[in-house]
């Protein structure tokens, strides 16, 4: 079922997206050669301290999961695609990080993630990153009053595969609200006019998340979260919070 969110509801979470993004700048501004994952999640659990609000991420067990997620921060090195673990490991240079992040506050949630190098960056990191976010933005900008579901799917997915790049096809954006996860599932591609009306009200978050290698396929490591590409290719990852709104796509995410 999708829920319809108020105008005051949209506010409330809109609140919640901004420590999501202040979250999320935090980070970033820490990552650098010889800093652990485990520390920028300290870094994030800051925020979310001194704004009142809490996690959806932390101690977080879906069916697939063998133990609770143990982190605010979703921390994604190189080939990790999603749900990486924070742990001791420690920033090299040029690495690739991907931090996905969420915040509840007053029972309202925002999710939303980021990609940046560490240190000295490569050219195809940086192709990388353009076009995970252009995916991004061509998805928000298809949600709009009136369109179809399979709308905002096609237009992440064109931009992602007429960059040359794979996508892991059981991974996708989701609704999201009162809980990180809410009807409907977004996919990462899809047909154009097909899937459920968008209607003034629904939040969404999406997520594209880009294979450097081209290929799609990927596993799941032993730790039952770390998501890898199968070919050990590089990967980004940018996610939202959206509001379908009458005046079109609003962003909740941003600072």
């Amino acid at each position: 079922m999708v829920e319809i969110k108020t105008r005051a509801e949209i506010a409330a979470m809109r609140e919640a997206g901004r420590i999501v993004a202040n979250a999320l700048e935090a980070t970033r501004k820490v990552a650098a050669i010889g800093v652990s994952l485990k520390e920028l999640d300290e870094v994030a659990h800051a925020v979310l301290r001194e704004a009142g609000a809490t996690s959806p991420f932390l101690a977080y067990k879906p069916s697939f999961a063998p133990v609770p997620f143990p982190g605010v921060i979703c921390a994604s090195v190189n080939d990790v695609v999603v749900h990486g673990i924070p742990t001791d490991y420690r920033l090299r240079d040029g690495d690739l990080l991907s931090v996905d992040f969420g915040a509840t506050l007053h029972g309202w949630t925002g999710d939303a993630a980021i990609t940046f190098t560490v240190g000295t960056p490569r050219p195809r990191d940086i192709d990388l990153i353009a076009a995970t976010r252009r995916a991004l933005e061509a998805g928000i900008a298809a949600a709009v009053p009136g369109g179809r579901l399979g709308d905002i799917s096609a237009a992440i997915g064109t931009a992602a595969r007429d960059a040359g790049y794979g996508m892991p096809q059981d991974l996708g954006g989701h609704g999201i609200g009162r809980t990180m996860h809410e009807d409907p599932h977004v996919r990462n591609e899809g047909r154009p006019g097909r899937g459920m009306l968008l209607r003034p009200g629904m939040t969404l978050a999406l997520e594209p998340m880009l294979i450097a290698g081209g290929k799609d396929r990927c596993f799941t490591a032993k730790d039952g979260w770390t998501i890898h590409s199968a070919d050990g290719s590089r990967a980004a990852h940018f996610e939202h919070t959206i509001a379908i709104t009458e005046q079109g796509p609003r962003i909740l995410t941003l600072p």
